[in-house]
């Protein structure tokens, strides 16, 4: 057997483990470890196995990972999550459509907090849904809207999908969580602007919420400020060059269990279920990377990336024809797979490509995650669906799918223009870095 061929051989096994819904850090240990054994022995697999993951362990750059999920988990737990959702209705909710835009709104700033689409998908749903029934919204939009929405908690920084995608491509992740900023507040406003022409096309799908006194708004507001300083100083110290990524982290997470602890708001149990929770999230994340790191010497010492990047340069695609058909193959993964178990899988063989077509790898990195966005909420998988679903028990799953195809039309507009404008995604980080 050929290298190329048990490349070829471990990749398809991996595929088929991921589609039958093995979990991805078990997946890439298992066909990585066996893969290097039928390579080089299993001596020589036992030694990657333990260099990997000894060397992933002590990353000094995942410790942002724990950090940033203990932010928003505990954050979740006192109840700022409500806060925001209410100072964005306070504000919005008066429009006609005004809840689904204050949800997508609530999302967008609980994904600066959480970094995670799933808890934000979850946490912004239990808050919103309830009153968007009460004002008797469509089902459609109001499932649709928080299942966008919370999309943007894998691209709007601290967002775990940049961490991973920094750690695997060794690229930096003040980069990358800058890169995030602008595509994210872009994707915010399309999204609002796609429940305006939804209200504008269907006036009962969402009707106007309870109009509300400035002064009243403004209190609403003052009752949020300060998770949203917590935000602006995480992300703004890590513009300003004032702390690195991982010193924001844990600043961050510091400063909200403070203000949680002096608000009253967090009890010890709720604080211990939050550090478990982040405790079970961030081994999570820890064993892909460990696995993604015990596969990746497999795939280079068989030359798979190299292989498919000859294809390519055969084919004569060209560098925009070969970037339109590798974000074909994350849309087809996206109907199957989940959004970290995409980047892990499918990185070591398109990042080289990548930059031999001369793209940004930066700019890349944005491009990936918007496309990884839409696989979220899009069907068989559709993740976000099935959690919104689990919110919203007696909304057929076929009405959530519906409900979202505005806001996938508005994704799809989003790449298109980050893609034709690369200025979008790279403006923040070139004049932070140069």
């Amino acid at each position: 057997m050929t290298d190329l061929t048990l490349g070829v051989l471990a990749f398809v096994a991996l595929l088929g483990l991921m589609i039958f819904r093995t979990p991805v850090a078990f997946a890439m240990l298992v066909v990585g470890y066996f893969g290097m054994a039928l390579q080089g022995g299993f001596r020589t697999a036992g030694a990657v196995l333990v260099t990997e993951t000894y060397s992933s362990v002590t990353n000094y750059s995942l410790i942002v990972v724990p950090m940033f999920v203990l932010l928003g988990n505990v954050a979740s737990a006192a109840g700022f999550s409500r806060g925001l959702y209410d100072a964005a209705y306070a504000w919005v909710g008066r429009f006609r459509g005004g809840l689904a835009s204050a949800s997508v709104l609530g999302c967008a700033a609980f994904s600066a907090v959480s970094g995670s689409s799933v808890a934000t998908a979850v946490t912004i749903g239990k808050v919103a849904l309830p009153e968007m029934r009460r004002l008797g919204y469509a089902d459609g939009l109001s499932t649709g809207s928080i299942a966008a929405g919370g999309t943007l908690g894998f691209l709007i920084p601290p967002s775990t999908g940049f961490v991973l995608y920094a750690i695997l491509t060794e690229e930096s992740i003040g980069r990358l969580f800058m890169a995030g900023i602008l595509p994210g507040l872009l994707m915010t406003a399309l999204f609002m602007a796609a429940v305006w022409l939804t209200v504008l096309r269907k006036p009962e799908a969402g009707r106007p919420g309870d109009p509300m006194a400035f002064s009243d708004r403004l209190r609403i507001l003052s009752a949020a400020l300060p998770l949203i300083a917590v935000m602006v100083l995480s992300i703004g110290g890590i513009y300003a060059g004032v702390f690195t990524p991982v010193e924001a982290s844990a600043i961050g997470a510091g400063l909200v269990i403070l203000i949680a602890l002096a608000t009253g708001a967090l009890t010890l149990k709720t604080f211990t279920g939050a550090v478990l929770e982040t405790v079970q999230t961030s081994a999570m994340l820890y064993m892909i990377v460990i696995g993604a790191n015990v596969l990746n010497p497999l795939l280079a010492v068989t030359k798979l990336p190299v292989a498919f990047s000859d294809l390519l340069t055969v084919l004569g695609f060209g560098p925009y024809g070969t970037l339109l058909l590798i974000l074909m193959c994350y849309v087809v993964l996206g109907m199957f797979l989940d959004g970290l178990a995409m980047l892990v899988i499918t990185l070591p063989i398109f990042f080289p490509i990548v930059l031999q077509q001369g793209f940004d790898p930066i700019w890349f990195g944005v491009v990936a995650v918007i496309v990884i966005e839409m696989g979220m909420i899009t069907p068989p998988v559709g993740l976000n669906v099935f959690v919104i679903r689990s919110v919203a028990r007696d909304v057929p799953m076929a009405t959530i799918f519906k409900g979202v195809a505005p806001f996938l039309l508005a994704m799809i507009l989003c790449l298109l223009l980050i893609i034709c404008f690369p200025q979008i995604a790279l403006l923040l980080p070139n004049s932070m870095f140069g």
